[in-house]
């Protein structure tokens, strides 16, 4: 186990394990947005997380060989939950990009799966469910319908389509959180399972369906943008980021900051993919904001006696 224990949390410990959480919101904002921006070329939702699992998982190979896969502390179940949970929000979600904009997934993904964790981990790992976070469990539920049905459009339109995808993304993550919580893997060696098993499962299947036809036509700089956000910063980088911070501040506070994502990506895709949020956008983003700080466990203000 790394990092204090959440019982004996010091402000230094919550500044530390906020500023990991906030470095691994960071970069899975900049991935929403780069993926988002890599289907607008010839690149299919199956080309990036090929670039994803491939890269990461022979980077991480090594690691993982010599550190095992954890069976004896994840179980089978436990093991499931951490190849496909890492693994299947990626696909999830890069497919619902193609329906949705990249500030509706910052905020469906990232922003529900806080309050997925919380209820996992209440019930795996028995993780208090205080009334203070259900307060801002509220603010971050209410910015998230606030995101989603603000659209005005129809349930059965293709933008709905793309809002499913992502709170399945959400639901796996959440697996994801709470089974590296309960086996206290470090963030780098549960990124390695979850990479490595993602390529072990996926690769063959995109190779035999897909071919090498797509990523061969594909312009080169794309594939390398990809390959470096996706492979590099997302899949290695921002797990480690987010182990620790879940390490620090437990699953349900750790996984809160995910839920800024909304607010970086839609500021992130004004400049990159020319996607404005509306006026409702931003105050869901908002009030999702103010939810994620108070169910991370931020410093409150004290009543004067």
């Amino acid at each position: 186990m790394t990092g204090p224990t959440v019982g004996r949390r010091t402000p230094a410990g919550y500044v530390r394990g906020a500023l990991y959480g906030l470095a691994a919101v960071s970069i899975w904002s900049g991935w929403i947005v780069v993926a988002r921006l890599g289907l607008r070329t010839s690149l299919t939702p199956w080309d990036i997380a090929a670039l994803r699992f491939g890269l990461a998982g022979l980077l991480l190979l090594p690691y993982v060989l010599n550190r095992g896969f954890a069976l004896e502390r994840l179980g089978w179940l436990g093991l499931a939950a951490i190849v496909l949970g890492g693994g299947a929000p990626v696909l999830l979600a890069n497919a619902g990009l193609r329906f949705a904009p990249a500030a509706h997934a910052g905020a469906l993904f990232p922003g529900v799966m806080p309050l997925a964790v919380a209820i996992l981990a209440a019930a795996i790992l028995h993780e208090p469910f205080t009334d203070t976070k259900k307060i801002g469990f509220v603010l971050i539920l209410l910015g998230v319908f606030g995101i989603a049905w603000g659209t005005g459009a129809a349930v059965n339109s293709r933008q709905s389509i793309g809002h499913a995808l992502f709170l399945g993304s959400a639901l796996a993550w959440a697996c994801y959180t709470v089974a590296m919580r309960r086996a206290r893997l470090q963030g780098l060696h549960a990124a390695g399972i979850a990479a490595v098993g993602a390529l072990i499962l996926y690769t063959p299947v995109y190779l035999f369906v897909e071919g090498t036809t797509s990523l061969a036509g594909a312009p080169k700089e794309d594939i390398a943008l990809q390959a470096v956000v996706q492979g590099l910063l997302t899949a290695i980088a921002s797990l480690v980021f987010y182990g620790r911070a879940v390490s620090i501040l437990g699953a349900s506070s750790g996984a809160a900051f995910a839920a800024l994502s909304p607010a970086m990506t839609a500021v992130m895709a004004i400049p990159i993919l020319g996607e404005w949020p509306r006026a409702v956008d931003w105050a869901a983003i908002a009030t999702i904001s103010i939810g994620v700080y108070i169910v991370s466990g931020g410093p409150m203000p004290q009543r004067r006696t």
